[in-house]
């Protein structure tokens, strides 16, 4: 978020309460001072939630694919396993979807860009580091198995490689399919990228339903480890999603992975430039001002002042005595704490330790990220401690019109919530102080990742295990308001 817009605005994001909340009814909350419970809710995408280790399964067979360059390193065996994997896919999908047969991509190349240089599709391999790229004019998959997979594997683990390589799969199938993915020589690159995430998705249901020979992929943390893959490399905060390039926000480019995985690869097909100009929240900085600052407002005192109050108007048509943000070691005097913030029913106070939420709110490093050489001073950003505030705030709206407040659909309800004031905060005409800037939903779900993260919590702080279903409820908020939270987390 950032300071500066209209008089008296400080950056923040909109949510639209309303009599949208008052359906809904209640339990209390008392205890001790608690870490946190994982709660398994509901399935993910029609399947059940699953707990176990994803990636190569024991009896998978050794991948009859060649590609230039590849190793015996495990990056590289898992690249080869993953290309013949999604292959088996594509040939069931085309004709299944498409009524033509996949023409198998014809090359295939791992490098690694310490190594001797090469010119590959025109770029030296010296070059692209971090990076796995489709080339449309040779036909070629490429990856860099030097630092890039390595990153993602050790980072998100196994399914991380196979997420990327899907992704690039994807563009090999765009070029393949032509009018029927509606792809021509003017197609935006966001189309593009977007249908190619959507298909990842798609990809990975497919492991999920046990239709593989070569991986395995629980719904759980398995799921998690490709949302956070992509997540990871998304475009940086404030670029445009018409720029030549654009990959997508994290919350876009997470959207169409689910979107793929719910719906299926002929939906993927479907996305088209009028569907991306309609949700596509990827937007420039509005001002000098806001890209000098990135969008970021201090965590201070002050700030949290502009932070209730936006939280206040949005919650108002509730007529529930809204919760009062204060100061102090983010724990209860009685009743349950989940520092560093609490909700403090018998005060209805959120108590917040904002010392520790300026650690956490101070601006994120998404180049050390993605280098794996971060700041050691890099946080999650301000709307990261903006929705963690706000995701207990919502606790004693919850408690005030009657609605349960323990258990994985509490904790489902107040991800949505959270959505819906940064829908709220974020419309122009809703008078909130707190407005959004370009890459706060990326930062709301950098913390919905986190596993000590709130967002998506139940007043007890146990969170919602499933990260798929945590990033679709705070999306339902942001694009429908909170009328959908009331009717979909019962």
């Amino acid at each position: 978020m950032r300071t500066g817009g209209r008089p008296g605005r400080v950056k923040a994001a909109r949510l639209i309460a309303g009599s949208a909340v008052v359906a809904l009814a209640a339990t209390g909350c008392a205890g001790e001072q608690v870490t946190g419970e994982l709660q398994t809710v509901g399935d993910v995408a029609g399947l059940p939630v699953t707990h176990f280790e994803s990636g190569l399964k024991d009896d998978a067979p050794k991948p009859d694919v060649q590609a230039d360059g590849a190793t015996d390193v495990i990056e590289d065996r898992l690249a080869l396993a993953s290309i013949a994997d999604v292959t088996d896919y594509w040939d069931e999908q085309m004709p299944e979807h498409f009524g033509e047969k996949f023409a198998r991509v014809d090359k295939l190349m791992s490098y690694d860009p310490e190594d001797e240089a090469q010119d590959v599709c025109g770029t030296s391999t010296r070059d692209m580091a971090l990076n796995a790229f489709y080339c449309p004019k040779d036909d070629l998959v490429a990856w860099d198995r030097g630092v890039l997979l390595p990153l993602l594997r050790n980072k998100f683990g196994n399914m991380a490689i196979s997420a990327v390589l899907a992704h690039e799969f994807g563009h090999a199938v765009q070029t393949r399919l032509g009018d029927k993915a509606g792809i021509d020589d003017g197609t935006g690159t966001i189309v593009k990228e977007q249908q190619a995430d959507c298909v990842t998705g798609s990809y990975m249901r497919w492991i999920a339903e046990d239709e593989s020979t070569y991986f395995e992929l629980s719904t759980s943390d398995g799921v998690n480890e490709v949302l956070g893959a992509l997540f990871l490399i998304r475009d940086a905060p404030g670029a445009h999603a018409n720029e030549r390039g654009a990959h997508g926000s994290g919350f876009d480019r997470t959207y169409a992975v689910q979107l793929g995985f719910e719906e299926g690869a002929k939906r993927c097909a479907e996305i088209d430039q009028d569907e991306v100009d309609e949700r596509i929240t990827e937007v420039p900085f509005k001002n000098e001002t806001d890209q000098a600052q990135q969008g970021q407002a201090p965590i201070t005192g002050g700030t949290m002042v502009h932070v209730q109050r936006s939280l206040d108007s949005a919650f108002s048509a509730t007529g529930v005595d809204p919760p009062q943000i204060v100061e102090g070691d983010g724990t209860c005097e009685q009743g349950r704490s989940t520092p560093p913030v609490s909700y403090c029913e018998q005060d209805n106070e959120v108590n917040i330790d904002l010392a520790t939420l300026e650690k956490i709110g101070q601006p994120a490093d998404q180049v050390g990220e993605l280098t794996g050489d971060k700041s050691p001073d890099a946080g999650l950003g301000d709307f990261a401690v903006f929705s963690e505030v706000a995701s207990r705030y919502v606790q004693g709206i919850q408690l005030g019109v009657g609605a349960p407040t323990e258990g994985g659909q509490a904790g489902l309800r107040t991800a949505c919530l959270v959505g819906a004031w940064a829908k709220f905060a974020n419309n122009p005409d809703s008078g909130s102080t707190l407005y959004l800037s370009p890459g706060d939903l990326d930062e709301a779900i950098a913390e919905l990742l986190q596993p000590r993260s709130l967002l998506a919590a139940d007043i007890l702080g146990h969170r919602v295990a499933n990260g798929f279903a945590r990033i679709e409820a705070l999306r339902n908020g942001y694009l429908d308001g909170s009328s959908v939270c009331t009717e979909t987390y019962t």
